[in-house]
């Protein structure tokens, strides 16, 4: 099953990549003939076919399209299916927060781990027409780390998870937790990586509806993401915000292009130790 999964991935970013590459090169033919110059000599055996396909393009047909353009094109007609689960043995913190997560993400389902293998929950969620996996990891009862895993051929997207706050650990007592689907914030996400990372995100939350008052902040500050989660009540001219938690901070450190069951996978992006000085340092 992995082996196939590997397979149809690599045909799905072969031939992604091939039309990327055809698009560079109609771009480059019409670039020539608005220019009234010779297209470029390595393409000249290829002008005629070239030329024929330009003329049945508009400009939506043409525009460069890559993979990213098409993981989560589903996302335009159906709402997300995601399942949440967690490593083995889990203690009863992670199983709290665990809880309070499938409260965060509508549309979400948790399953106990047992004795599953990575490769075994990939294949349950392929057949159920899941659309993103959650892993939650923990080290010493204190939860530790997230994976996101987009189905069914990615991306996947590593998270260390720091300052885990759950609802019962507030100073003040939290309100019913809302089951609304939430409008989501994100702050500070203005760089490329921060755009892949926000869309990882976001896409695991379906549509809201405009009157919904449950709001959800990604906020990012020196690479770690500040999470909240808010109801907001209009009192007259004033909007009063409460807290309903829990509270986590993540912090990405990799991406790569394939499945949580997929180690070989095409690695994206991943978080160098250099990242981490000062001068050098790869906002989101």
């Amino acid at each position: 099953m992995i082996r196939k999964n590997i397979r149809l991935r690599k045909e799905y970013l072969f031939k992604k990549q091939k039309e990327i590459k055809d698009t560079e090169k109609k771009l480059a033919v019409k670039k020539a003939i608005e220019e009234d110059r010779a297209v470029p000599f390595e393409l000249r055996h290829e002008e005629k076919e070239l030329r024929h396909q330009l003329e049945n393009d508009d400009d939506n047909t043409l525009v460069k399209r890559s993979h990213i353009d098409d993981e989560y094109e589903e996302a335009k007609y159906k709402d997300p299916k995601v399942m949440i689960t967690t490593s083995r043995s889990p203690s009863s913190r992670l199983m709290n927060f665990q809880k309070e997560l499938r409260l965060i993400v509508p549309n979400s389902i948790r399953v106990n781990r047992g004795a599953y293998v990575i490769k075994g929950l990939v294949k349950i969620c392929q057949e159920n027409d899941i659309s993103d996996m959650i892993i939650l990891h923990e080290h010493r009862g204190e939860p530790d780390g997230m994976i996101v895993c987009h189905l069914p051929f990615g991306p996947t997207a590593y998270f260390g998870l720091n300052n885990v706050i759950l609802r019962h650990d507030l100073k003040e007592r939290p309100a019913t937790m809302s089951e609304a689907f939430p409008h989501l914030i994100f702050d500070n996400f203005q760089t490329r990586l921060g755009d892949r990372i926000s869309d990882i995100l976001k896409y695991i939350f379906p549509l809201p509806k405009v009157d919904s008052k449950r709001l959800m902040t990604f906020s990012n500050s020196d690479d770690y993401i500040s999470f909240r989660h808010h109801v907001y009540e209009k009192e007259g001219e004033e909007v009063k915000l409460k807290e309903l938690g829990p509270r986590f901070e993540l912090k990405p450190y990799q991406i790569s292009l394939g499945t949580v069951d997929q180690p070989n996978a095409k690695k994206e992006w991943v978080l160098r130790p250099y990242m981490n000085t000062s001068k050098k340092r790869t906002a989101l």
